[in-house]
């Protein structure tokens, strides 16, 4: 089976962990299954012209190759203030350019699209002009934010329907998806994966080493710096264990990067914890197990999310969980012998940290947890879908779910 990959979340020479799970999953499902892929992953239309860091985008290749994967980085055009109603037309016509011209020498069976809008709506438009079924991979996001968005939810309603397949990547995204009006039937969980060899934990005196870390206890969150995130809640439930509970050598380590990078460094100087925090910035994925390896625990305390792959990462490299009651993260974290949940504010963190910091943790359970997320699980099922997706009508006479 030969299929076309359709994401702009997917990594480039400009930011190579930019959408890395999307990379992750298909160059297993490739390397497992055997299917061909190519990948079309548009990027906004910026000139040349060095005015603040969005010119960055005319630095994108236009054809690379990652891990043996052939990536078409087509222009498509956003125009300010109109608003996101037009992205998924204005990808559309990108990708219709870019999949033509692809089809003559690679003949695709099926297209995979990832982030329901707007890469899945215009994957779904440009399989009803190609007569190609379109399996879309709803993320997070792109459900629990934009369903509450008047103008894009009928775009999510119409791309859902019309895909031969809608895959979510947890049971909690499926529910939202059933909700917006698509049969159950018409979807399908399967988790993102994690592999066990490129998050294997080496010894903590080792990982600190290497990370020039001084003794003590730390606290690891990785993500990018949102409000999402809540790693302004971190940095507030730190100062409280340090000062009310006398934690004194408890510090955070923030692997990551984003808009609220300035913000958070101002809010630990007021917090008084400069010297206890340590923004890493973006760390490749291949030196992540470092940084998971050198941490007693991991937190994550967002308001939203679909299937945080950084969760599977932390139990692959043996490290305990506390992580906000929210999206798929029940899910993961479903057992207190691998991490304890907790609502999203400060003080419900600051007593699930404490408990967790106090509770002994049996490692090979944590990675034993970890090793039922394989990447062998996640392609098998996949290719199961990719298949069925294939025989079922010619999406341009099938009706919507």
């Amino acid at each position: 089976m030969n299929i076309l990959v359709c994401s702009s979340l997917y990594p480039n020479n400009i930011w190579p962990q930019h959408g890395v799970f999307i990379k992750e999953r298909m160059a297993h499902f490739s390397k497992t299954t055997g299917h061909a892929l190519k990948v079309v992953a548009p990027v906004p239309y910026y000139p040349p012209i060095k005015l603040g860091s969005r010119w960055l985008y005319s630095q994108v290749r236009r054809r690379e190759l990652l891990d043996g994967i052939e990536v078409y980085h087509p222009r498509y055009v956003i125009v300010p203030k109109i608003g996101m109603t037009t992205y998924g037309l204005s990808m559309f016509l990108s990708l219709l350019a870019c999949a033509r011209n692809i089809r003559r020498h690679f003949d695709f069976d099926l297209i995979d699209a990832h982030y329901v809008y707007p890469d899945g709506f215009a994957a779904v438009l440009l399989g009803l002009v190609l007569g190609k079924p379109v399996v879309v991979s709803a993320r997070g996001s792109d459900i629990n934010l934009y369903a509450r968005m008047p103008l894009i939810r009928p775009l999510l309603r119409f791309t859902l329907r019309r895909a031969a397949h809608v895959v979510a990547v947890s049971e909690a995204l499926k529910g939202v998806m059933v909700r917006l009006g698509i049969s159950p039937d018409h979807s399908s969980v399967i988790p993102n994966g994690v592999d066990a060899r490129k998050f294997s934990p080496v010894p903590q005196s080792e990982a600190r080493s290497r990370l020039g870390l001084p003794d003590g206890t730390y606290l690891l969150s990785v993500g990018n710096l949102t409000e999402n995130k809540g790693f302004h809640l971190l940095l507030q439930a730190l100062h409280v264990l340090r000062t009310r509970h006398h934690l004194t050598q408890l510090g955070l380590l923030i692997v990551g990067d984003g808009p609220l990078r300035g913000e958070l460094e101002r809010l630990c100087e007021r917090l008084d914890l400069a010297d206890q925090v340590r923004f890493a910035g973006r760390v490749s994925h291949e030196e992540l197990h470092v940084w998971y390896s050198a941490a007693d625990l991991f937190c994550l305390a967002s308001g939203r999310e679909g299937w945080p792959n950084v969760l599977m990462e932390a139990m692959a490299c043996g490290l305990p969980i506390v992580a906000t009651r929210v999206g798929g993260i029940p899910e993961i974290v479903s057992s207190e012998a691998v991490g304890l949940l907790a609502r999203r504010e400060t003080q419900d963190l600051v007593q699930t940290i404490l408990s967790a910091l106090q509770r002994p943790w049996r490692t090979d359970l944590l990675r034993q947890r970890a090793a039922g997320f394989a990447w062998s699980h996640v392609t098998d099922r996949l290719a199961t879908t990719f298949e069925a997706a294939c025989q079922r009508p010619d999406p341009l006479t099938r009706k919507a779910a």
